[in-house]
């Protein structure tokens, strides 16, 4: 679980930043207003969209559906509560923190909801499509892809001025840790599914 350690670790020092006004919110800040408008507008609003719930959460729900067609419908429940998890998490962190956004005057911007949200649900969807622990590599290029998909929404939101950078970072370490928590779920109903399929054999 070194993975989830060093995403809380890192998640409290950039949020203590962004609480405290400290020096590195100082430098988002400016690396924020060197960013904002740059890049074309319908690509990065584009981008900016990945992390909205009616892209998103559509795509999980395909890979949830055809997970529970396979037969892993308990896999499919755990990604499902990991997305669920997002809002729960992230709109206390807004409530509490209320920074502002870049070119607004209201608050609640950090940690970023559609930065979260993209991450859990393009690497839920892709851990789902990916065959069970033991079982081969599968299909390699799902995850990248995620990955990609998941950044690409941070960098939009940014590039649109929708988000401090700071804000998205903060999100890929809160998404972090669901996925590494996630990832060890999967694991263990894995390991339980096999244990219980060969015990069926003797």
């Amino acid at each position: 679980m070194w993975a989830l350690a060093l995403c809380a670790v890192l998640s409290a020092l950039v949020t203590w930043q962004v609480v405290a006004g400290g020096p590195l919110r100082d430098a988002d800040e400016r690396l924020g207003r060197a960013a904002f408008g740059r890049g074309p507008t319908g690509l990065t609003e584009f981008l900016a969209d990945l992390g909205s719930m009616a892209v998103a959460m559509p795509v999980l729900a395909v890979a949830a559906v055809y997970a529970a067609w396979r037969g892993r419908r308990a896999r499919a429940v755990a990604v499902a509560l990991a997305l669920v998890a997002v809002p729960v998490l992230v709109m206390p962190l807004k409530l509490w923190i209320d920074r502002p956004g870049p070119l607004t005057a209201e608050s609640g911007y950090y940690p970023s909801g559609h930065t979260a949200t993209a991450m859990v649900a393009y690497c839920g969807a892709a851990l789902l499509l990916s065959p069970r622990t033991g079982r081969g590599t599968g299909r390699p290029w799902v995850m990248p892809v995620a990955v990609v998909l998941s950044a690409a929404t941070g960098i939009g939101l940014v590039l649109r001025g929708y988000h401090w950078p700071l804000d998205v970072l903060g999100s890929w370490l809160l998404g972090g840790m669901l996925l590494a928590l996630l990832a060890a779920a999967l694991r263990w109903i894995d390991n339980r599914g096999a244990a219980g399929a060969e015990t069926g054999t003797r």
